[in-house]
């Protein structure tokens, strides 16, 4: 993918959204680009399989970090591979050097060791907003199948609100609904939440769990968003969902919600 394709014309007003696959977005408003969750290898597929459960990509990465040289933020949900993925981390940092890496507290010093400078990484706790250029970002809990702290009471994973000027976006990364969630997230534009769900049998297997298509359309009726983005739904068959069911719960449940659902690759303008 030709670095220029990501040189889309804006207003001030707009922000566009580059769809990298699982939850991976790269997201530009006025002069700034921010990336959530890449996973642009193949690190799971090699290091995870296992006799029960074999891993493998069902597309390819549609852009390689190293491309990524222009990049002012990165995001990373949580320590799970498919979003903090050590190669595409450990590329990105040797091949730009002015990002700054934003991780969930508990898991700076496992960042750092995939090769991330420590002046480069910034620590997010939940509810302590960070200042990104014109971009403010509020981390909030994110429950993967349950809320997990470290002994300084700080959460494992998050999902991120983030204002760009009148338009509040919220990734949830991997995320189930828990009580209080609908209160922190307040009013959101830009819904990004997985569908993929959970089961007994996937924690078996050792695949933890998310919200299902259900919650996620309930969840953007009760908080009143403005448009839903599904993800988490399309890389791995062990643990994705035919697209159709989403729509189908969304036609059944609330017809009347906007939705966008990503092809890899894809951008999209909003405002």
């Amino acid at each position: 993918m030709e670095k220029e394709y990501f040189q889309t014309h804006l207003s001030d007003r707009q922000i566009v959204l580059f769809y990298l696959g699982q939850e991976g977005f790269l997201i530009r408003y006025q002069d700034t680009y921010y990336l959530i969750d890449p996973y642009l290898s193949d690190y799971v597929d090699r290091n995870c399989s296992t006799d029960q459960v074999k891993w493998v990509r069902r597309y390819d990465v549609p852009v390689r970090p190293e491309e990524l040289d222009f990049v002012d933020y990165v995001f990373c949900t949580h320590g799970h591979y498919d979003h903090a993925d050590p190669d595409t981390l450990q590329a990105l940092a040797a091949h730009n050097k002015k990002a700054k890496f934003i991780v969930p507290e508990p898991i700076r010093e496992t960042i750092q060791s995939y090769g991330i400078d420590a002046s480069s990484l910034i620590g997010a706790a939940a509810g302590q907003k960070l200042s990104l250029g014109p971009c403010d970002v509020i981390p909030v809990p994110a429950a993967h199948e349950e809320l997990h702290t470290d002994e300084q009471g700080n959460y494992k994973e998050l999902g991120y609100k983030m204002c760009f000027g009148n338009t509040t976006l919220f990734h949830a990364g991997d995320c189930c609904i828990y009580d209080g969630l609908t209160n922190l997230l307040g009013q959101i534009d830009i819904l990004m939440v997985p569908v993929n769900g959970r089961s007994y049998y996937k924690l078996q297997d050792d695949i933890v769990g998310n919200m299902n298509a259900v919650e996620a359309v309930l969840l953007a009726k009760k908080i009143h968003a403005r448009l839903l983005v599904p993800m988490h739904f399309d890389l791995y068959d062990v643990n994705c969902i035919n697209p159709a069911h989403f729509v189908d719960c969304l036609y059944n449940i609330n017809p009347g919600q906007a939705f966008h659902m990503f092809s890899v690759g894809e951008k999209y303008i909003w405002g």
